[in-house]
């Protein structure tokens, strides 16, 4: 039988569309499974290893990027499991985080370094993304001159999160709130953009969750990851069509195809993915982490 959660009850918090949140008085126990979402669904397939490829390359991030950021990150050693969830350490080993409470910041934080998904189609309605003008005659995945951030609201389950205006981030948290997310989020971007760049790697756009603890400006959940971002490879990168990649984009492209038959604009959840898609995003996601870290998944 496949695992999709621990059998601990006491202590669950929430269930998000990956992760499953169990509050421990003190922290939090984060577990990542190996659901997958696209468009705001929940598929009814799991992707083998992909919740252990999250928490792997979080915690690989939390860690190089810790001088950039302070994260919430405690331990991943199953030795430190609270007892109720001793019987699952062989499960949760590999896809748990404990990690600090926090007030989290009702933001997703997204920055943009190329022009590709709602970035692009905003662009080519407006000319600008997230209410920044950008130059005349930009592509599909074009370079942007420089990163743009682009918030948008952090919808509760069930619902759509919203791109939002800056101005609007600041009357939703406050202007001295605003701008350290904005800034924390691109100098977030361009620490990891550095370091993937150096292993074959563009990072075409991500998105980052922070939270308050004790005060200080946190980033929570997970960080550079396949769910996160789009990850294209360099060798072969091409402005004007649209990029391989090492993510999650690969089902939403496939859920966009003929092969589907699924209508995005139906409302319906969207089919059962075939066996060769979940194999194929399952060797992509170890495959970022690989390249990413320089270790065999």
């Amino acid at each position: 039988m496949v695992r999709t959660t621990v059998g601990v009850a006491e202590g669950f918090s929430s269930q998000g569309k990956v992760r499953d949140i169990y509050d421990l008085g003190d922290r939090l126990l984060l577990v990542a499974t190996d659901r997958i979402s696209a468009f705001d669904f929940v598929l009814p397939d799991l992707i083998p290893s992909k919740g252990e490829v999250l928490t792997r390359l979080s915690l690989f991030w939390f860690n190089l990027l810790a001088d950039v950021v302070p994260n919430h990150f405690l331990s991943a050693d199953t030795a430190d499991l609270p007892a109720p969830f001793a019987a699952d350490k062989d499960y949760l080993a590999g896809r748990f985080m404990l990690v600090k409470k926090a007030v989290v910041w009702p933001a997703e934080c997204i920055v943009r370094g190329y022009l590709t998904g709602s970035g692009l189609a905003d662009y080519q309605v407006t000319g600008m993304i997230g209410g920044a003008p950008l130059p005349e005659g930009l592509v599909e995945a074009s370079r942007l001159e420089s990163p743009v951030f682009t918030p948008s609201t952090k919808a509760d389950a069930g619902f759509h999160d919203e791109n939002i205006s800056y101005v609007q981030l600041e009357r939703l948290v406050g202007a001295e709130v605003a701008a350290e997310l904005r800034d924390k989020s691109l100098a977030v971007y361009d620490a990891g953009v550095r370091w993937a760049r150096q292993r074959g790697i563009i990072i075409a756009d991500t998105k980052f969750e922070f939270g308050s603890v004790n005060g200080v400006l946190t980033l929570i959940d997970e960080v550079l990851t396949p769910d996160s971002s789009r990850f294209w490879p360099i060798d072969g990168y091409m402005p004007g069509q649209v990029q391989p990649s090492f993510d999650k984009q690969f089902v939403r492209n496939w859920l966009l195809s003929e092969e589907s038959g699924w209508n995005r604009a139906s409302g319906e959840t969207p089919p059962p993915l075939p066996p060769d898609i979940i194999e194929k995003t399952s060797e992509k996601y170890r495959q970022a982490y690989e390249m990413i870290t320089g270790e065999k998944f």
